[in-house]
């Protein structure tokens, strides 16, 4: 490719990149800043014009067209309106009563200062509370064995749990099997946006990375749910996506947690991504991820979504998410049904730190799943002179389950296996012709996700029965998986 003069190391394309990068940073500064200073009452006339544009351009039958092959009658409007509700709830807890669960909320201290979320789903939706709580006492020895959950880059617990039908939600089906379930919240995020040492509009809060994550944010986190409940072992960490590298990183550089987790399961497991499906904007993040520092500063990345989710009727939302989805990994999200989406998109951003994202984008650019690199000229030297430190994955001793989609563009499964310890502790499970969130969100979640994480859960326990209300048999699973919405109303 041929360089462009006084640009040094960037090609035509990379400085094509640039430029329409910059073009999109300074309109979207533009419209952010003034929209912010804008009160409620305009933000909803930005609102319902775009619902008047979309009914004006789009014709009634593509509408219906998009939507979800849900049934016609009282029993689809009943679907659109849960879809709804669901897209309108604010809240992790909120997203539960919708199917008749109570959770609990926990805070959690990090050795450097954070203070994370944590959400517990202690009992089945018939099972009876204790008195001295409507919900559980908080640090009340728990019979049963525990499932800690940790959602992805960009989210926060609350994408585990907003689903339109409740046969496809884990946490909830894990709940039902008898499980104690425990969800993780990433620093930054909604759930986590607080510290002890600074507030959220200074640059000191949003300088972490996923080395933090995995040094403080996941081992914190286990820590307090085993002081908490009194047990020795986490039966099973579930990771989605960033969730799942974070697992592989912490197990990796904390020996002793591969004491305290008896089974890793990764869905769509991000550990060293190929790169973006867009060759233009990979090339240039790749060349220069420090570009997203100039691009987005040193704070929260994407901060915006939430003003353009504000001002945008959700079909064109939707929409939008869904382009850039493509755009950028080229997932059509064609597992996912219309209503899913109107339920899920809401709930799909949630903040971290720029820094954050420069991390998965030099995990890219090197191939190889390492620690972040503070040196910014590094790209400059040979790899003979320096080299960032890896996560030493090999060593990880707790068993592994991949859950991958067959169509995911981030996952490399063969580069994957080589990063990881074999001898048996890795096991993987191929989903054919799924993406990357289907894995979570898809219609088949119920018969082709959840029984291999049920499988995979179960198999470390050694002894399941009646005293801690866990059952083995394939019946239960079938009851479990097949809950209606008539069970939940």
């Amino acid at each position: 490719m041929p360089r462009v003069p006084f640009l040094g190391r960037l090609s035509i394309r990379e400085y094509t990149a640039l430029i329409l990068s910059l073009l999109f940073v300074i309109v979207e500064a533009l419209v952010r800043y003034p929209t912010l200073l804008l009160p409620k009452p305009v933000l909803n006339w930005f609102h319902d014009r775009s619902r008047e544009l979309f009914h004006a351009f789009v014709p009634p039958s593509r509408r219906l067209s998009s939507r979800s092959k849900s049934r016609e009658g009282r029993e689809g409007e009943d679907e659109r309106k849960t879809a709804e509700r669901i897209r309108m709830t604010g809240s992790f807890e909120g997203l539960c009563k919708i199917w008749g669960y109570e959770a609990e909320t926990h805070i959690v201290q990090t050795k450097d200062g954070y203070l994370l979320g944590l959400h517990r789903l202690p009992f089945k939706r018939s099972e009876p509370r204790t008195s001295a709580s409507p919900i559980s006492p908080s640090h009340a020895p728990s019979k049963k064995p525990i499932v800690y959950l940790h959602h992805g880059l960009l989210m926060n617990s609350e994408v585990w749990v907003c689903v339109t039908d409740p046969s496809r939600c884990i946490p909830f089906i894990l709940v039902e099997l008898g499980y104690d379930v425990w969800l993780g919240n990433n620093r930054g995020n909604k759930y986590s946006k607080k510290a002890i040492h600074a507030t959220p509009n200074t640059t000191r809060f949003w300088d972490f990375s996923m080395d933090e994550m995995c040094m403080h944010d996941i081992p914190d986190s286990i820590a307090y749910i085993l002081s908490t409940t009194g047990r020795d072992t986490i039966d099973a960490y579930i990771g989605f996506s960033q969730g799942s590298a974070q697992g592989f990183a912490a197990l990796s550089v904390h020996p002793s947690l591969n004491r305290k987790i008896s089974r890793m399961i990764a869905l769509a497991p991000a550990l060293s991504p190929p790169g973006l499906a867009q060759p233009i904007v990979d090339s240039l993040m790749k060349a220069s991820p420090t570009l997203v520092f100039l691009f987005f500063g040193r704070k929260a990345i994407l901060g915006s979504a939430v003003m353009w989710q504000s001002i945008l009727y959700n079909p064109i939302f939707n929409a939008v998410i869904d382009g850039g989805l493509k755009f950028l990994f080229n997932w059509r999200g064609a597992n996912i049904d219309a209503l899913q989406k109107v339920a899920a998109y809401s709930h799909l951003y949630s903040f971290t730190s720029v820094k954050a994202v420069v991390h998965w984008f030099q995990i890219m650019r090197r191939g190889s799943f390492q620690m972040y690199d503070d040196d910014i000229s590094s790209a400059l030297y040979s790899k003979s002179f320096y080299s960032p430190a890896p996560f030493p994955t090999k060593n990880i001793v707790t068993p592994i389950t991949l859950i991958y989609g067959s169509s995911d563009s981030l996952v490399d499964i063969d580069v994957m296996l080589a990063q990881l310890p074999g001898h048996g502790r890795t096991s993987v499970v191929r989903v054919e012709g799924h993406e990357h969130v289907d894995i979570i969100w898809g219609r088949d979640v119920a018969t082709k996700v959840i029984p291999e994480v049920v499988k995979a859960v179960k198999r470390d326990i050694k002894s399941v029965g009646e005293d801690n209300g866990v059952s083995n048999g394939g019946d239960d699973m079938d009851r479990t998986t097949t809950m209606s919405r008539t069970d939940s109303d």
